[in-house]
């Protein structure tokens, strides 16, 4: 019988330790992924929010096939498909990001920052809380220095992790396993366009990094009260 602190793909390896791992290798991950911005071929467009269910529906349907595919290796091969999938799946959310944002004429306005949000705020809005607030009907980020962004990142990294690891159980159960992937992909990623497009609805504003965008508000709000 398998001890608790154990996980049967990992051998004798404490779980901690096989979680600690792995978070650390998708916060690297993370780190590589977000700091490249995909080009788009998507010109602007007259209907955006049309175009952008468009997209959205091409690449949900996508991250699902990839995401299913990848999952079916059993047991242990399963496992080993964890991390590329994610990345696999973050490429074509990006993308989507990507494309999106030109359909609405805005994709000069993304950076790494906008595309952190973007991708991960619906996974742990809780690491946001430095980055972004909102004033009115803007969206004022602050300017990332490394440190910041990989303080993100590891915030990040333990959640998609744990959510990794328990959809890893379900891979000894190829079959049922990647419809259940398949099904959170596709789910996952129109998650990411619903948070793109509200962004893109919004004005977005950018803050040095010295000043905490909570700040940056708070002196706009007393501006307006003493003119």
């Amino acid at each position: 019988m398998t001890e608790p602190n154990q996980i049967k793909a990992g051998g004798n390896l404490p779980a901690v330790i096989i979680q600690d791992d792995a978070s650390n290798r998708v916060t690297r991950a993370i780190l590589d992924f977000v700091s490249q911005i995909p080009d788009s071929k998507i010109h602007s467009s007259k209907d955006p929010e049309a175009e952008a269910r468009r997209l959205t529906g091409r690449a949900a349907k996508r991250a699902a096939i990839t995401a299913g595919s990848l999952a079916l290796p059993p047991g242990p091969l399963g496992w080993i498909t964890i991390l590329p999938e994610l990345i696999s799946i973050w490429k074509i959310q990006a993308q989507l990001v990507s494309d999106i944002a030109a359909a609405y004429g805005k994709h000069a306005e993304l950076g790494r920052e906008q595309m952190l949000w973007c991708l991960f705020r619906h996974t742990s809005a809780q690491a946001f809380r430095d980055l972004v607030v909102r004033l009115g009907d803007r969206l004022i980020f602050r300017r990332l220095s490394y440190g910041l962004i990989e303080r993100i990142a590891k915030q990040i990294g333990v959640k998609v992790t744990q959510r990794a690891l328990g959809e890893g159980l379900s891979r000894w159960m190829p079959l049922i396993g990647a419809v259940g992937v398949g099904g959170y992909a596709y789910y996952d990623t129109r998650q990411v366009a619903a948070t793109t497009i509200a962004m893109l609805k919004s004005e977005i504003g950018i803050d040095d990094e010295d000043e905490t965008p909570t700040a940056a508000a708070s002196q706009e709000v007393q501006a307006t009260r003493n003119p």
